[in-house]
């Protein structure tokens, strides 16, 4: 078994029962490397690596950046309603979220109806978003560069499209 210089498939030297050689490639290791949901997670890896070096001198994830900017936007809403705007589980925000009032950036409390929970960024959330968000726009700025215009515009469109099927 080798692969080839492309790195896209895995091919197999098959010896027949007279001696000769054939390369066959691997159908299910082509569909794999092929495939938009496994590229589409390595990607994402790979892009959460990068973002989080940028920051990681401020002492959040990328993750939790995007919950403070999730939060900055909808103050005071729901745990469960905000998790639905970034696509994450509730218990997976809530987690992060709880993190975020441990460092003082987030202050949750009862929203008044159940046992709903409510986030509202904190001064030092606040201050800590704005130092962030120059770092965040530069590491994006450059994403797109790297990709040109036209391909980035595509890919957020395709990317908006499949998150929202």
């Amino acid at each position: 078994m080798s692969e080839p210089a492309d790195g896209n498939s895995i091919v197999y030297r098959v010896y027949t029962r007279y001696g000769s050689a054939m390369t066959v490639a691997d159908p299910i290791e082509n569909a794999f490397n092929d495939c938009l949901l496994m590229n589409t997670i390595r990607t994402a890896r790979i892009l959460t690596r990068r973002y989080d070096n940028r920051i990681r001198s401020f002492g959040v994830t990328v993750v939790q950046f995007s919950v403070l900017m999730t939060i900055r936007r909808h103050p005071d809403e729901a745990i469960n309603a905000l998790a639905g705007r970034i696509a994450m589980e509730r218990s997976t925000l809530t987690r992060n979220v709880d993190v975020l009032v441990r460092k003082s950036l987030v202050k949750k409390q009862s929203s008044g109806r159940g046992n709903a929970k409510v986030c509202r960024l904190t001064t030092d959330g606040e201050r800590l978003l704005d130092e962030l968000i120059p770092y965040w726009s530069a590491a994006r700025q450059e994403l797109r560069t790297r990709l040109g215009d036209t391909n980035g515009d595509d890919l957020l469109r395709f990317l908006r499209a499949m998150g929202n099927g």
